[in-house]
C-alpha cells in the first residue's frame, strides 16, 4: 500500500514566519494586543487572514512565540554576562548594554512585554512571563547588593527602589529608540551608565 509523501517545506516558510511575527509585534506593540485580529495583522501582511492560520493557530500563539523568542534572546546574553564572574559595577554595566542591544533587536517585542506582561500573566500560556520577572528581579537585585557589599555602591543605596528604577527606565526606551538611528545600543548604554553611575551635575 503506497504511503502519503509528507509535504514539502519551502526553505522560504521559516523566513516568511519570521516576516510575519516581525509584522505581528508591531502591530500588537501600536495597537495593543486585546485591540489586535488576525485580520488586522493579515492586512499589514498584505494577505488574507485565511492565509495566516496556514502559518499559525491563533494570534495567542503569535503573541507567545514573539515574547518567548525575545526572552530566550535576553537570558542568553544575562546568563553569559552572570556567569562571565565579573565584578558588580561591571556585571552591572553589562546587564545595562545586553538589555539595550536587546531593545535594538526586540523593540516592538520590548513594548509589547512592558504594556501587556501583567494582564498575559493570568493565563496559563503565558505562565513563563512570571518566571522571567522572578529571575529578572533576582539578578538585578544580586547584583546590586554585591555591590554594596563589596562597597562599590553606596551603603546608604536602597537596592530594591534603585533596581526597580534602573529597570524601568531602561526598558522604557522601547517607547522611543528606533533601530538604526543615530545612536548604536552600546552607545545609549554609556551614555546612560554615565548618568546613573556618575551623575550630570559637573564636580568641582
Amino acid at each position: 500500500m503506497p504511503t502519503k509523501k509528507k509535504p514539502q517545506v519551502s526553505a522560504a516558510a521559516p523566513a516568511r514566519r519570521r516576516e510575519l511575527l516581525d509584522t505581528a509585534a508591531e502591530v500588537f506593540a501600536e495597537q495593543g494586543y486585546n485591540a489586535t485580529t488576525v485580520r488586522k495583522i493579515a492586512d499589514h501582511a498584505g494577505m488574507l487572514a485565511g492565509s495566516l492560520y496556514y502559518h499559525f493557530d491563533s494570534k495567542e500563539s503569535m503573541l507567545e512565540e514573539i515574547l518567548r523568542t525575545f526572552l530566550d534572546e535576553l537570558w542568553g546574553g544575562y546568563d553569559a554576562v552572570l556567569g562571565a564572574e565579573l565584578g558588580p559595577r561591571e556585571t552591572l554595566e553589562a546587564l545595562v548594554t545586553e538589555s539595550f542591544r536587546e531593545i535594538d533587536r526586540h523593540r516592538a517585542a520590548v513594548a509589547i512585554y512592558q504594556k501587556e506582561s501583567r494582564q498575559l500573566v493570568a493565563q496559563e500560556r503565558f505562565a513563563f512571563l512570571a518566571e522571567s520577572q522572578r529571575r529578572f528581579e533576582k539578578a538585578w537585585l544580586s547584583t546590586l547588593e554585591r555591590g554594596v557589599a563589596a562597597e562599590v555602591f553606596r551603603a546608604d543605596l536602597d537596592v530594591r527602589l534603585t533596581y526597580r528604577f534602573v529597570r524601568d527606565t531602561v526598558w522604557v526606551a522601547a517607547s522611543w529608540y528606533r533601530p538604526g538611528g543615530q545612536h548604536s545600543p552600546e552607545e545609549i548604554a554609556r551614555q546612560y551608565l554615565s548618568m546613573v553611575l556618575d551623575g550630570i551635575a559637573v564636580r568641582t
